[in-house]
């Protein structure tokens, strides 16, 4: 089990991509809450046919271009983020303990062990904690948090894990451990893509059936799409492929490295940059990893990430409270 790749001073910069960047605080008006129904749905991957898409968007930004013309495979992909539930079920089989679960190495930090505050060595993870006042300082709504993990998503004094919400705060080593367990894999950034565009043209507006913030993030949260955190998957319709929350509620983590834009030749089946060639500015000195489709906390005044072409780098090394995954998989699935 790999550490947890932060640094003393690099742990709040890491956290800044995950409500990520752009826009103007300003703001918005009110409308009624949408009461919203949530059935269980079924685990069963779906098939995606191969094809060839657009990827990419330029329209937001620089990262998330240039549009190529891409081509992938056939897969079989998660109708839903996994789940609490489905996480449980692989911790119950196999007794295991993931990273956010477990003391921090001090020598992770890279700084004399005695400078290193006591509450950052504790198990825990990044948990979103609302400011008291408007701010566009990342710093004023994140927080790493003792306690914090997979079962307790808000901390230790916040709700337990509800069965049917999407499992969080996990780093890569937890992902990949219940993808090897459950016989399948991370998507790749293409894959998911293009399962999650469905066959539409690249969108602008923010969606009415997905989770994402409406107001003036970090401050007023309306609520009008029915939740203030994370919903249970199922909540929002489904896309043209039958695939639930692709945008919105949780970001989804992918198997590609993260350098910002795409390589215009690299368009059949496409991977992601190799390690040497791989650059998060966000995560400077250590690799990130490829996330997709933005997350409750995006809003339009400060995150335009509820779209299937954004892209964010994302720390492999902890995980935080709006960050999770699905998995694909190359042959049908026992």
């Amino acid at each position: 089990m790999r550490a947890r790749t932060f640094t003393a001073f690099a742990l709040l910069a890491s956290c800044a991509a995950l409500a990520a960047c752009g826009g103007e605080q300003g703001s918005s008006s009110a409308t009624a809450p949408v009461a919203r129904s949530c059935p269980r749905l079924d685990d069963t991957p779906v098939r995606i046919e191969g094809g060839t898409f657009a990827m990419g968007q330029t329209e937001f930004y620089a990262e998330e271009g240039p549009v190529r013309e891409t081509t992938v495979d056939g897969f079989w992909i998660d109708p839903h983020e996994v789940t609490n539930r489905q996480f449980a079920e692989f911790v119950k089989a196999t007794d295991y303990v993931t990273v956010a679960e477990k003391p921090v190495d001090p020598a992770v930090f890279n700084v004399p062990e005695e400078t290193i505050p006591a509450e950052l060595l504790l198990p825990g993870s990044a948990v979103f904690t609302p400011p008291e006042r408007p701010s566009n300082n990342y710093a004023d709504w994140w927080t790493y948090t003792p306690g914090a993990n997979w079962k307790k998503p808000y901390g230790p004094d916040g709700a337990e894990a509800q069965p049917d919400e999407p499992v969080v705060h996990l780093a890569w080593d937890d992902m990949e451990a219940y993808a090897r367990w459950k016989g399948g894999r991370m998507p790749t950034e293409a894959e998911w893509e293009f399962a999650a565009k469905a066959g539409q043209p690249a969108s602008t507006e923010q969606p009415e059936e997905a989770n994402s913030w409406q107001g003036v993030f970090p401050t007023v949260n309306q609520e009008t799409d029915g939740f203030k955190d994370i919903a249970p998957v199922g909540c929002y319709a489904p896309n043209a492929n039958g695939l639930y929350d692709m945008v919105g509620n949780v970001w989804e983590v992918t198997s590609d490295l993260f350098r910002p834009g795409h390589d215009p030749a690299d368009t059949d089946n496409p991977r992601g940059p190799s390690e040497n060639q791989a650059y998060d500015p966000y995560n400077p000195g250590f690799t990130s990893r490829v996330m997709k489709g933005g997350s409750y906390l995006c809003a339009p005044n400060y995150c335009k990430r509820y779209r299937p072409a954004a892209r964010q780098g994302r720390d492999p090394g902890m995980g935080a409270s709006n960050v999770g995954f699905r998995l694909a998989y190359d042959t049908p699935p026992a």
